[in-house]
């Protein structure tokens, strides 16, 4: 019996650590080619969160189909948000660019929450459920697990196989050489700041195919933090990393779930956020690279 529900716990964390790994290839490739830590990363999720709220509520269209629009939406936001400050920043001290990334998140938090009110909010998309045997899987959230894969293979496509791409990891490699060989190396900056906010903004979406309730414009904080021990994990400066990281943190987060749900004493969520932290203070001391450290 037991042994059935720690399956069942692991396909839903597996499914659950895609979306997660999908939204910390945004932070991972932010940081990847500017080094800049973007703390308001939770903020961004937020934002696409809300836009899945209104796709559903306001215009009653699947809130799946929100995901291109916070694509572009986070795009906006990073090349705004790039222009306004990043670009300034990004040869000064670390601890200027992170507060910048900081008052970016709450000034979005602020602006949601004059649009929208302070209180939560949610929304109900049923499609349904099948059974794996040990877990029942809503359909929902197998849209949100296929989303996230097929959201990863296209950044690898674009990364690897097309001019634009390819330009983008020569400025990683070397972005004086880049720039001899007649690459816009600020533009590629600018062109990574927004990729990596339009993944983070696609992910809150797809989030809210898992967790449709709580929305709200102060939720954010519990994921950034996620985010970041994901991509200690998967290696900081690896988008790939991240999303692999993911994986594993999902399947750590859910079967450590059922470990402490087995004691009375002890409260599993609050014990599943300390257990990560755990984890990361162990990779760090082990491997303070990432177990994927290839950009």
């Amino acid at each position: 019996m037991v042994g059935h529900q720690l399956a069942g716990n692991l396909i839903q964390g597996l499914i659950l650590g895609a979306v997660y790994g999908m939204a910390t290839m945004g932070l991972s490739l932010i940081f990847g080619v500017l080094k800049v830590v973007n703390v308001g990363h939770g903020a961004f999720m937020m934002v696409g969160a809300f836009l899945a709220l209104s796709t559903f509520k306001l215009l009653g269209l699947p809130p799946v189909l929100a995901v291109p629009v916070a694509f572009i939406v986070g795009m906006l936001l990073g090349f705004i948000f790039y222009r306004v400050a990043i670009k300034k920043l990004i040869k000064g001290p670390e601890l200027s660019s992170l507060l910048a990334t900081f008052a970016f998140g709450i000034i979005l938090e602020e602006v949601v929450k004059l649009i929208y009110g302070s209180e939560h909010r949610g929304y109900n998309w049923a499609l349904g459920k099948f059974s794996l045997g040990v877990t029942v899987v809503p359909y929902t959230k197998l849209i949100a697990f296929v989303g996230s894969i097929l959201v990863a293979v296209l950044l690898y496509v674009w990364f690897n196989r097309t001019k634009a791409g390819k330009a983008l990891r020569s400025v990683v490699e070397d972005s004086e050489g880049a720039r001899v060989c007649g690459i816009n190396v600020e533009w590629e900056y600018a062109l990574s700041f927004a990729i990596g906010l339009g993944l983070t903004v696609s992910s809150g979406v797809l989030l809210t195919l898992f967790i449709p309730v709580g929305i709200n414009p102060y939720m954010g904080g519990h994921y950034t933090l996620k985010a970041f021990v994901i991509a200690v994990l998967g290696g900081l400066e690896s988008p790939y990393g991240a999303f692999f990281g993911g994986l594993i943190f999902g399947l750590i987060e859910n079967g450590s779930y059922l470990l402490f749900s087995s004691f009375p004493s002890l409260e599993p969520f609050a014990m599943t956020r300390f257990f990560s932290f755990v984890m990361l203070l162990i990779i760090l001391l082990i491997r303070p690279e990432g177990l994927l450290k290839t950009k």
